[in-house]
């Protein structure tokens, strides 16, 4: 409703011709939307292309859809404005809209996944029977949203098992079942549903391999971090890597120490070495071997400010305190190397004296884009799960 009221507005304030938009027209004005950077809402261009655009009649919808396969995020959100107000016309006409090519279009899983998405909710306009047809094989699907729906609608079978069926035979299914649920499940609130119904089932889950959190790493502080000035100032541990180093801490010479969190969730706590300390940072390192070299993300929770770098390269840092901390709070896009990979964090506690301010922590994690779990060659199976 919202994307329609700005279409509304839009139109309101730009006059152009009503036309219908032919074929080598439609593709100069998905190339000028598809390329748009910046505040395109201020863009004359972008405006024009996008105005013309809406005249284009429903079937050509696979082929605008097509254009968020090489877009900018700007042009995304233009097109996807776009979409809906074509569609919306049609509603209004009551053109239909091409139920077979949009079907098509979400069935290909090499197009964008917001893409698919978007076409997936258009054939439910005109096809409502199509969510019983596709949602049940999307359990391993690239777009996180069907992969969701996939689980959900598994999930629901699962739960109707025992009707009419021996208990074990049943409990036996369930198994399979929420295995594969599990599996498939990338979003928390569905794997702690998982999990719980594996454990009733006397099914113990790695939660911590499933996700891809790191266990093992090596820590080293506490350093001064009085008046916050830490964050900027470059420590020993920055300018060398070497585990073996004794420094100058706020309290003598400190060296880098083992530390093994054993939480569901991967959470290192740096309290625990340390204590409850203020206006202090610490560093922590930890190897990642991976097979081949490949692109990641690497998905942190940290309440706290941080800094991160891979094999020596600063990948981002954030400079604030107490905002809150929540799993994949920040997506970090990496490159792995072939073979062993260095992650390293610097980790800093300001001076407020609250209680809620007292957390020094954080969660780490190396992934795919749809959250799947990439995991070290290095790292045993099992809940003794170390990178």
């Amino acid at each position: 409703m919202l994307r329609r009221m700005i279409a509304l507005g839009m139109m309101a304030l730009i006059t152009v011709s009503t036309l219908p938009v032919g074929a080598a027209e439609l593709q100069s004005l998905l190339k000028t939307l598809r390329q748009m950077e910046g505040e395109g809402s201020n863009n004359p261009a972008a405006a024009t292309a996008w105005k013309e655009l809406t005249q284009t009649a429903p079937e050509k919808l696979p082929e605008i859809l097509a254009a968020f396969d090489d877009c900018t995020v700007i042009g995304a959100n233009w097109l996807n404005l776009a979409v809906d107000t074509i569609a919306d016309r049609a509603a209004d006409k009551g053109t239909k809209l091409p139920a077979k090519e949009l079907e098509g279009f979400v069935l290909d899983r090499q197009r964008n996944p917001r893409a698919r998405r978007l076409a997936y909710d258009l054939l439910l306009r005109v096809d409502p029977a199509a969510e019983g047809r596709l949602v049940p094989v999307m359990l391993n699907d690239p777009g996180v949203e069907f992969r969701r729906d996939a689980v959900a609608h598994l999930l629901s079978q699962a739960d109707g098992l025992f009707s009419g069926k021996d208990l074990n035979e049943t409990r036996l299914l369930q198994q399979v079942i929420y295995r594969q649920t599990l599996n498939a499940a990338r979003d928390d609130d569905q794997i702690k549903v998982i999990v719980e119904k594996l454990k009733k089932l006397g099914v113990q889950v790695d939660l911590p391999r499933h996700f891809g959190f790191l266990m093992n790493w090596k820590t080293i502080g506490p350093f001064e971090n009085k008046g916050r000035k830490g964050f900027g100032t470059v420590f020993p541990p920055e300018k060398e890597l070497n585990l073996a180093a004794q420094y100058q801490g706020t309290e003598g010479a400190v060296k880098w120490q083992d530390y093994q969190t054993k939480h569901d969730y991967g959470m290192v706590d740096i309290n625990q070495p340390y204590g409850m300390l203020k206006e202090v940072l610490a560093y922590a390192v930890t190897d990642f071997n991976s097979a081949t070299e490949q692109e990641v993300e690497l998905r942190l929770g940290c309440k706290n400010a941080w800094k991160v770098w891979l094999n020596g390269e600063l990948l981002f840092q954030r400079d604030e305190y107490h905002r809150g901390m929540r799993l994949d709070q920040y997506r970090l896009k990496a490159k792995l190397k072939q073979g062993r990979n260095v992650i390293m964090l610097k980790l800093c506690q300001n001076e407020q004296m609250e209680n809620w301010t007292k957390e020094w922590q954080f969660q780490l994690r190396v992934c795919d884009a749809t959250g799947t779990a990439i995991l070290s060659t290095s790292r045993p199976a099992g809940n003794a799960s170390t990178k």
